[in-house]
């Protein structure tokens, strides 16, 4: 039997074009017309010998034929960049200092590291996880190379990588532990002062009138997600790293105030060019786009480094 070699700028347009959830939106991210991105998939299923989407309602469905090569295809592309980040740094040496926010330990900063270390094993990374004024600081100071970080309000929406939805949160497995309609205050659940997420739960409870107290302090975030799993108090957070023992409360039925999104920045030292750097942020934000959903990320599958 023949060999057949697939496309790659095909399969990314295939893998833009799910993740965005059509190939009009696909075309837009990756900068082509609609109508080269509806021949590159024309291709990639006469390669495949199969259909590989099908209309369903005003989107995109995939069939079981697609829904097999969708996998391969993360995986074949996210091979291909490596090679090719390796191959055209593969005489960089130094050392870079990374910050990130512990929401991402677990979900992205393994990919990040690992990726790039294959990529350039003659680099050395710096790691530090903190919490986001530190980041900001040290970033600032010349402490920190690159940095993960929420949107503090001082950013552009040029500047924002993503915008995830805060939520409140709770145990998993009980009722609710406050009702509006009740005289208690809200118990909170919070990281120690200062917090980006512990200001903003404070605020819209203060805006909506509604009297809350804090009920556990943590210095870490596990220890955040253990008093909440325990039912001490209600928490403001993003779903990313939520654990199953804690759940995304409806805040219509607690009585809570709607939230809204935060946005996530990859902030840079102005120490001037740094190949180091670009290879580093274009690796995180490729985890970034395999790790959230699509919709958090409006606009950024090209690749480029921020």
């Amino acid at each position: 039997m023949r060999l057949t070699n697939l496309d790659m700028d095909a399969l990314r347009s295939f893998v833009v074009g799910i993740d965005a959830g059509s190939f009009a939106r696909a075309a837009d991210r990756l900068g082509r017309s609609t109508s080269a991105v509806s021949a590159q998939l024309k291709k990639l299923e006469d390669q495949a010998g199969t259909a590989l989407v099908r209309k369903s309602g005003r989107g995109l469905a995939l069939t079981d034929g697609g829904e097999v090569l969708l996998s391969y295809a993360r995986r074949l592309l996210t091979l291909n960049d490596e090679a090719m980040s390796a191959v055209r740094g593969a005489e960089l040496e130094g050392w870079v200092r990374l910050g990130i926010q512990e929401d991402f330990g677990e979900t992205v900063l393994p990919q990040v590291l690992g990726r790039f270390a294959r990529a350039h094993p003659k680099v050395r990374i710096e790691g530090r996880i903190a919490r986001n004024s530190e980041l900001s600081e040290k970033i600032a100071s010349g402490h920190l190379d690159l940095a993960l970080a929420w949107d503090d309000g001082t950013a552009s929406a040029a500047d924002r990588i993503a915008s995830l939805p805060l939520c409140w949160l709770g145990a998993a497995d009980d009722e609710p532990i406050w009702r509006a309609d009740g005289n208690e205050p809200l118990p909170l659940a919070a990281l120690e002062a200062p917090c980006l997420l512990r200001s903003i739960a404070c605020d819209h409870l203060d805006r909506h009138g509604l009297s809350w107290r804090i009920a556990f302090i943590s210095p870490s975030l596990g220890g955040l997600w253990a008093a909440t799993a325990a039912g001490l108090g209600i928490a403001l957070r993003t779903p990313v790293g939520r654990p199953t023992s804690v759940r995304v409360l409806d805040p219509g039925a607690c009585g809570l105030p709607q939230l809204p999104s935060l946005g996530l920045r990859l902030l840079r030292s102005g120490k001037g060019p740094d190949p180091i750097g670009d290879h580093l942020a274009t690796i995180i934000l490729q985890a970034l786009r395999e790790t959230l959903p699509a919709d958090w990320m409006p606009g950024k599958s090209g690749g480029k480094a921020p």
